[in-house]
């Protein structure tokens, strides 16, 4: 799949998930609360280190520079 995230997204979402995985470690977000968060930290790290994310995908967004291409 080509990459559909730019580097400030990624960057954003990193940051995203870094906050809600200590929020949970020290236990300032708990039970379903906790789970919802923790899966979306996940979702926001796994998309960040990959660089695609489905959603934007589906819905045509990117927030990455196209590449032109010169060849005809």
């Amino acid at each position: 799949m080509e990459t559909n995230m730019g580097f400030l997204d990624k960057r954003i979402r990193l940051s995203i998930a870094a906050i809600v995985v200590l929020l949970i470690v020290t236990q300032l977000v708990t039970g379903l609360w906790a789970i919802v968060l923790g899966i979306v930290a996940v979702v926001f790290a796994l998309t960040s280190m990959t660089g695609v994310c489905p959603l934007y995908t589906v819905l045509g967004l990117r927030t990455n520079r196209r590449k032109t291409s010169s060849a005809k």
